[in-house]
């Protein structure tokens, strides 16, 4: 067997096959959909409603967060009423959809304050760990992907499992009708992709996640943790 001096053996583990293969959920896989934009006709809040439309046809259960009213980060302490119904939001989901409009390059700074608001952890836990992404983006202009992989950045930042998949929307006003309904394109058939693909994701993961995400690193740490407190406890007592 490799030798590996800077291991501990004790929490090296081989991958178990069996920890992969659980009984699956039978529930609705659950989504939260955020959207970047407060403009009354908001094109990436149109793209929300149509791929909750898509994700209710395959099966799953949606809610979208509405961003009105949610205070910049550190402007408001996280009792906020609209900081903790997203943060609820976001504990409930199994999988995200982060859809946002380029702006100057960037993603959008509503979308930027939602997602600063989701901690990346609450104690111990990690409350967006394991679950799964699709990012999203619309354009005024010729198609783009500079929001999409700022969003792939926070996403595996949050410790997300963010598909390959993605979906660009250039000049978004030409793609939706009087009704705010997508029409038919090539846009619309990657959108159709994207949620096909996280759906399946989600499915696949929401019940391993766990597992997934068990790290030596951390169960070595969680060791060394407790040991210290232990021999703090003995020299207090003396």
């Amino acid at each position: 067997m490799t030798s590996l001096p800077a291991a501990v053996d004790e929490h090296l583990m081989l991958p178990d096959t069996e920890a992969l293969r659980p009984p699956m959920s039978t529930h609705k896989p659950r989504i939260l959909i955020l959207y970047g934009s407060l403009r009354e006709t908001s094109y990436s809040r149109l793209l929300a409603h149509e791929t909750r439309r898509l994700l209710e046809h395959f099966g799953c259960e949606v809610k979208i967060f509405d961003p009105r009213g949610l205070p910049l980060p550190d402007e408001e302490p996280v009792s906020h009423p609209k900081v903790q119904e997203l943060r609820s939001l976001s504990e409930w989901s199994e999988g995200q959809v982060w859809i946002s409009p380029e702006r100057h390059g960037s993603m959008s700074g509503i979308m930027k304050t939602q997602i600063d608001w989701i901690p990346l952890s609450i104690g111990s836990v990690r409350p967006t760990q394991g679950k799964t992404l699709a990012v999203m983006q619309v354009s005024g202009g010729s198609q783009s992907f500079n929001a999409v992989n700022q969003l792939r950045v926070l996403g595996r930042w949050m410790r997300m499992i963010t598909i390959p998949n993605q979906s660009s929307v250039a000049k978004a006003f030409l793609e939706f009708d009087q009704d705010g309904r997508m029409k038919p394109s090539s846009y619309y058939d990657r959108v159709v992709d994207v949620c096909e693909e996280l759906v399946k994701f989600t499915l696949l993961t929401r019940d391993v996640s766990p597992y997934l995400t068990d790290r030596y690193s951390e169960r070595k740490e969680t060791v060394d943790e407790l040991s210290k407190r232990v021999n703090l406890g003995k020299a207090a007592g003396g």
